[in-house]
Parts: C-alpha cells; sequence; structure tokens
C-alpha cells in the first residue's frame, strides 16, 4: 500500500471512530438502527407510552413484498407506514420496529411507543417486530435473522425488554397466519419462546 492509500485509510479510520464516539444512544452492543429521519418517515401522530421493561416480543411479517438493499428497504418501510396511515388511519407505521433482509433494523415506533402490531391488550404490554416479506413458505436471508436477534438482545441491554423476556409468534397472540410457517417454525427454536 502506498503511503498516500495509508494515511487516506487512517483518516478514515479516524472519522469513523469520531462518528461512532458521538452515537450515545445505544450501548456497544446495539447494532445501528436506521432511524425514522434516515427512511424518510412520515410525522407520527402517535401518543400512548409503552412502560418499560416489557416481558413480551410479538414477531411478525408484513406479508408483502421483501428487499435486500438499503435503498429497497427504505422504499418498503416507506410503503408500509403509508399504507398503516394513509388506509388504516392509524397514527404511525404499526410496528415498533421492521426488519429488512439487507441486514438492518429500521425504527417504526421505536421502544417507547405502543405499537398496533397484534390486539389491544398485546400492544401495551410487547415490543412488535416486523420481517419485511411473506415467511409462508421460506425463511428470511441470515442477515436478517441476525438483525432481528441482535435487536432483542439491544432492547435487553437498554432496559427497554425484560432480560427474561418471552418471544411470540404474531399467530400466538391474534387469529393470523403471520409471522408465516416458515418464520414461525424457526423462531420456535430461538431462546425465549416457550417450549411446548
Amino acid at each position: 500500500m502506498s503511503r498516500g492509500c495509508a494515511l487516506l485509510a487512517w483518516a478514515l479510520l479516524g472519522l469513523l471512530r469520531l462518528g461512532e464516539a458521538q452515537k450515545t444512544e445505544a450501548p456497544a452492543c446495539c447494532s445501528p438502527i436506521v432511524p425514522r429521519n434516515e427512511w424518510r418517515a412520515l410525522q407520527s401522530e402517535c401518543t400512548q407510552r409503552l412502560s418499560l421493561p416489557l416481558h413480551y416480543v410479538v414477531v411478525s411479517h408484513t406479508a408483502g413484498s421483501s428487499c435486500n438493499t438499503p435503498a429497497l428497504c427504505q422504499q418498503q418501510t416507506q410503503n408500509v407506514q403509508s399504507y398503516h396511515v394513509k388506509t388504516l388511519h392509524w397514527c404511525d407505521v404499526g410496528y415498533d420496529f421492521l426488519i429488512g433482509e439487507d441486514g438492518l433494523v429500521y425504527e417504526g415506533r421505536g421502544w417507547n411507543f405502543t405499537g398496533a402490531h397484534a390486539d389491544r391488550v398485546w400492544n401495551t404490554m410487547s415490543i412488535g417486530i416486523s420481517f419485511m416479506g411473506n415467511y409462508m413458505d421460506r425463511v428470511p436471508l441470515p442477515r436478517a435473522l441476525r438483525a432481528a436477534q441482535g435487536l432483542l438482545a439491544c432492547g435487553v441491554a437498554q432496559g427497554a425488554l425484560k432480560s427474561n423476556y418471552v418471544l411470540k409468534g404474531h399467530r400466538d397472540v391474534q387469529r393470523t397466519l403471520s409471522p408465516g410457517d416458515q418464520l414461525y417454525n424457526l423462531i420456535q427454536n430461538w431462546p425465549h419462546y416457550p417450549s411446548h
């Protein structure tokens, strides 16, 4: 490597470290979450706050199009929010977080606001994460699964989830096919999913 390339590499590493040092919102173990402003979310009208830490997580799928690049996932997140807000007349996208097959987590209502991912009772006592796509016949890509598991670990580290939280599939709490047969079978093997 030439001296000029080496200096440029060191300068870039320094800038990256500076950027990381300025991110104080999440503990070091948390993977980045794409914030609402980066995926160009509509302004939320939600006001009902959750009482943290929560004991439950509900996993669903959007049953719509999947996405595997940041550009496509940003567009899909906008599409889901648009449907929830403009067609269903909800205060925001229904999920607390959305998972893309690009391996990124997209902030929906976030850790602090009650979602619309199940019924009124479950919404107030759980975080709702939804995988973008339809997972009846296939499982999400491994990077999406890792992103979801990292998000849950982050929730525990931040105090948003109890360390002994219970994982539920959407169909466990409401009459639905969500999160799809293949994803549902897979999450039953994750830690925190209750044994039968």
